[in-house]
């Protein structure tokens, strides 16, 4: 089970007061496993600045991505592309953490800081990777926090064609159980890419409304939180 931290010493306000026209809620605090904790469960994850030394921004977008577990479009090639893979749980967290901070990546944003607060929290039992391997080696991945029934989706990679879209089927299929109705995959914004596999936009009211639910459900076998 998942090491509750020391609570957080700073507040995040409520989300009643957040900017409806902005997704940037808050500017500050720090990284430490209880204030991502606390952010997560109000609703924000972080993202650096893009400037050395800036504090952190904290982001609850007012149209956020999700994943419906019921709505995930899975080509027939991605399919059969999925059978050449194996899927692993936090067999390699650092360097699916490592393979999506790479710096070579187009608008990279992972940094040191950001980095190393994931790490503790998967230390702690709160961050997780889904990892795609083929024939010994990690092809693909991603990783995330998991508190309850809440997956809150950070970054993907992948070394092999389809290897990260894999590694998001893996992730569906371990969420995908008798909690699955309520259970939350957030992607934080819908992109292109996520949208041709099912993500969809959700309000910032009806989010957080699905988190409120999703929190009090437990964690789905294989993933703490």
């Amino acid at each position: 089970m998942p090491v509750e931290p020391p609570p957080s010493h700073w507040s995040f306000g409520s989300p009643g007061d957040f900017d409806p026209l902005d997704d940037l809620v808050a500017i500050g605090a720090d990284l430490a496993p209880g204030t991502l904790l606390a952010a997560y469960r109000r609703g924000l994850f972080p993202m650096p600045s893009g400037t050395p030394g800036d504090p952190t921004y904290w982001f609850c977008p007012v149209r956020r991505g999700v994943l419906p577990l019921d709505a995930m479009l899975v080509s027939r090639s991605l399919r059969r592309a999925a059978r050449d893979f194996e899927i692993r749980v936090d067999s390699a967290f650092a360097e699916v953490v490592d393979a999506c901070a790479d710096p070579g990546r187009d608008a990279g944003w992972i940094d040191e800081d950001i980095k190393a607060a994931y790490l503790r929290l998967h230390e702690l039992g709160w961050a997780h990777s889904i990892e795609a391997w083929r024939d010994g080696r990690l092809a693909g991945g991603l990783y995330g926090v998991s508190i309850g029934g809440l997956f809150a989706g950070e970054s993907m990679f992948h070394r092999v064609r389809d290897a990260s879209k894999v590694a998001l089927v893996g992730l569906v299929g371990l969420l995908r159980d008798e909690y699955a109705e309520d259970r939350l995959l957030d992607v934080q914004w819908r992109t292109p890419h996520l949208a041709s596999l099912g993500v969809v936009e959700v309000t910032r009211a009806v989010y957080l409304r699905r988190l409120r639910k999703a929190l009090e459900l437990p964690p789905p076998a294989g993933l703490g939180g």
